[in-house]
């Protein structure tokens, strides 16, 4: 999930564990016979230092982290590079952006250990990627904002168009942004192929204000983060992630009782992230032991307190702050990767025109 990692950062005191991010890596060129497995992912990768290490010390690997970005750009150039590739595993492709990698051959057949463990509703065909996490990208409300002017949030995206709801609200450039790209999702999943461009121009009349990305929607434009609050933003609605609030919560020094915003759960889409075995990878010993240690219970639950994501295999807790202020949506609206496959192009271009121009 994108920018995860800018969001602790500015919420406050950041993540200690993210120095390990970048764990060392040999002089070695990652040849079969290395000892570094070099990760490519976008730039919200993050693990806790003591689980990297106990990964490199059982599998004698030292790992080595590429961050390209976000997800878009990393996926657009792990396939500009795929003949010479930067790195080994590729973590971070999501399903909106999977049909890309996957019809360019970015990566090569690997099943990894512990996929039986994978939950049936985050599976897919093949052997090409591993689902590794999942999240709804999702409206969040600024509380405070909306108790102090006596207006119920919105809680679908019928609600959005609302006249009520007018100039509040702030997403994502769909073409730039993972989540800005899901929330469209969403939208042509609810509305229909006929209905979902209906919808938009509505939206777009109702004062919906879209930036390049997440930072900029969350931090300097949502008043309900604590970046937003610094900065005096004035749109108490922006399109960010259900696991949102209890990040609000964790980083905040005091802590507070409870979330400062909420979850507008009829407005969510649900995201799945991949990694895979790069094509041309020149350490896959490596590569596919570092997937194996994707799907383990020991990094499976070290990644919600660090990523901000839900793990996917079965039996893997989560942490009580997601429990309370953070669920998983109960109904979230979902597309087949096939279908996103043939519309995703052709619904960005004319989402451009509607919106943007």
């Amino acid at each position: 999930m994108n920018n995860k990692k800018l969001f602790a950062a500015v919420v406050g005191l950041g993540l200690v564990t993210l120095s390990a991010c970048g764990s060392s890596s040999s002089s070695d060129s990652g040849s079969t016979g290395s000892k570094t497995v070099t990760l490519v992912s976008h730039d919200s990768w993050a693990v806790s230092k003591g689980v990297l290490a106990d990964f490199e010390k059982k599998s004698g690997y030292k790992v080595k982290v590429l961050e390209d970005g976000d997800a878009g750009q990393a996926v657009n150039k792990a396939i500009l590079t795929k003949d010479n590739p930067q790195g080994d595993v590729f973590f971070g492709v999501d399903n909106t952006l999977l049909s890309r990698a996957l019809d360019n051959g970015l990566f090569q057949s690997y099943e990894a250990k512990g996929a039986g463990t994978i939950q049936a509703g985050y599976r897919v065909d093949g052997d090409k990627v591993t689902p590794i996490d999942t999240g709804d990208i999702c409206v969040n409300y600024d509380k405070a904002w909306f108790s102090k002017h006596k207006l119920q949030p919105p809680m679908s995206y019928d609600d959005l168009i609302k006249p009520a709801y007018k100039n509040l609200l702030v997403t994502e450039n769909a073409s730039t942004s993972s989540p800005g790209l899901g929330f469209l999702l969403g939208s042509a999943a609810k509305y229909g192929d006929a209905g979902w461009q209906g919808y938009w121009k509505k939206l777009k009349a109702n004062g919906v204000k879209v930036v390049d990305g997440w930072e900029q929607a969350y931090n300097e434009e949502f008043s309900g983060s604590a970046g937003g609050k610094k900065a005096k933003a004035d749109r108490p609605l922006v399109v960010s992630y259900a696991s949102s609030p209890p990040a609000e919560v964790i980083y905040a020094d005091p802590k507070p009782a409870t979330a400062p915003t909420g979850v507008a759960d009829g407005t969510c889409f649900r995201q799945i992230e991949y990694a895979g075995l790069l094509s041309n990878a020149k350490n896959t010993k490596g590569g596919k032991a570092f997937l194996d240690f994707l799907l383990t219970k020991e990094f499976q639950q070290d990644m919600p307190l660090n990523m901000f994501v839900y793990p996917v295999v079965q039996g893997a807790q989560v942490p009580a702050e997601f429990t309370k202020y953070g669920p998983q949506a109960k109904d979230p609206e979902t597309m087949d990767p096939a279908k996103i496959a043939e519309h995703r192009d052709d619904w960005v271009k004319s989402w451009t025109s509607l919106v943007l121009k």
